[in-house]
């Protein structure tokens, strides 16, 4: 298979601000730029990195808005907030890969359920899946790598 490299921590909070000024004043992490996903949150950079990039992001605060939980609820999943407690606030672990076609029919003969997601803005192709004690693991591909495979289906088709 490819690369695989870790990428960032994800954090569901109920106060995404008080866990954003957390990791601000104890780890010198700064703002940086989010994609406009379908819920509140941060992205939080070292200080010093390029924050124009979006893969430089070391945590990744998941805001949950209490009176609309639908577009986290659509990305990522339902989560209850009694256990967003230690670490079951932990939401995912992400990796940046490389060898997507490879993955998905490794995946596929292990029978491992998947749910794909682009993100324009970035260029990003995410695999998400659950290991066995219901952590979800995120797999961050390049996007041409989808497209690549997309044509590639539709040459054989």
């Amino acid at each position: 298979m490819g690369e695989l490299v870790i990428n960032h921590l994800a954090i569901r909070s109920p106060d995404a601000e008080k866990t954003r000024d957390f990791f601000m004043k104890t780890l010198d992490l700064v703002p940086g730029p989010r994609p406009n996903f379908p819920f509140p949150g941060y992205w939080l950079y070292k200080s010093d990195s390029d924050h124009s990039v979006y893969l430089n992001a070391v945590v990744h605060i998941v805001g949950i808005d209490p009176n609309d939980k639908e577009g986290l609820i659509q990305y990522l999943g339902d989560r209850e907030l009694p256990t967003l407690h230690g670490t079951g606030a932990i939401d995912h672990i992400a990796f940046f890969a490389t060898g997507l076609e490879a993955m998905l029919e490794h995946l596929a003969k292990l029978s491992v359920p998947v749910r794909e997601r682009l993100v324009p803005t970035i260029g990003l192709h995410q695999v998400f899946l659950e290991d066995p004690n219901g952590i979800v693991v995120e797999l961050n591909y390049p996007a041409h790598e989808r497209t690549d495979l997309d044509e590639k289906m539709k040459q054989v088709a």
